[in-house]
């Protein structure tokens, strides 16, 4: 008797559960290999790039420096975002004392002995103001808050826009403490910090500049040039708005009765 043998046939099912048992995980060992190669390549010329760049010279805009340049933080400025975020300064008051300066003077004006600034300092002298608050001459956005150096001591930097639509930047360098964070929009009058003296580097005073260019530069204090500096008491006077304003309101009602004034003569008396 002749028998048939069952024809073979091809059973998707099982195959399919054989190559998904054992050959999918080799697949997907295989892959993760070859990723980590991948990735371990790509970074070692990655940091071969980089170790190729820090031996070149630093590109300053479109231009290629030469070998012996070095990066000037004077490009360094404030982005288009923080220009058009400027609030417009209409009117300007002193940074110290009163609106007026009151009770402050100028211990070193601009260009004196070619300071680029105005050390500004309570009547007291010495350290007498400091602690003192330190005020937003007008309305401004602050750019740069922090510690500068150790010649510097913590430094504030706030931009204005004038009303003819031109930038300028106030500084106020030396400060005790800052009050505000980069990004805060400031209102004339607001407090910035307080005065200070570098950690005990100077007798306590604040160096006030006015910029007419925005740059996040904090830059030296001195120089033969302005270096784009204004004089800041000259320029707070010209902007200021409000020559007729007085420092307080004058007094209302009655007089106070006067007391006499009794002085002492001579040598204490023993008790």
């Amino acid at each position: 008797m002749v028998t048939l043998e069952k024809p073979l046939t091809f059973d998707f099912k099982q195959h399919f559960q054989d190559w998904h048992r054992y050959v999918l995980p080799i697949c997907i060992l295989v892959a993760a290999l070859l990723l980590m190669i991948g990735i371990f390549i790509k970074t070692r010329s990655d940091a071969s790039k980089l170790v190729d760049l820090a031996a070149e010279p630093a590109r300053i805009g479109l231009i290629q420096p030469g070998p012996d340049a070095i990066f000037d933080p004077a490009f360094s400025v404030a982005s288009p975002i923080e220009m058009v975020l400027t609030p417009t300064a209409k009117t300007f008051d002193s940074p110290v004392g009163s609106r007026h300066a009151a009770l402050t003077y100028n211990a070193q004006p601009f260009m004196t002995n070619s300071h680029l600034g105005d050390d500004l300092n309570g009547i007291g002298g010495w350290n007498s103001d400091l602690g003192d608050p330190v005020y937003a001459v007008s309305d401004g956005l602050v750019i740069y808050a922090g510690w500068a150096s150790d010649g510097w001591g913590n430094v504030v930097i706030l931009l204005h826009e004038l009303p003819n639509g031109h930038l300028v930047e106030t500084f106020y360098g030396h400060l005790d403490s800052i009050h505000v964070p980069v990004g805060r929009r400031m209102r004339r009058g607001d407090m910035v910090g307080t005065i200070g003296t570098a950690n005990g580097r100077y007798l306590a005073h604040l160096h006030f500049e006015i910029r007419r260019y925005p740059t996040l530069d904090v830059g030296a204090g001195y120089n033969e040039t302005k270096l784009g500096r204004l004089s800041g008491e000259l320029y707070i006077r010209k902007w200021r708005g409000r020559e007729d304003d007085q420092l307080s309101a004058a007094p209302v009602g009655e007089p106070l009765p006067a007391k006499p004034l009794q002085v002492d003569q001579g040598p204490p008396t023993a008790p």
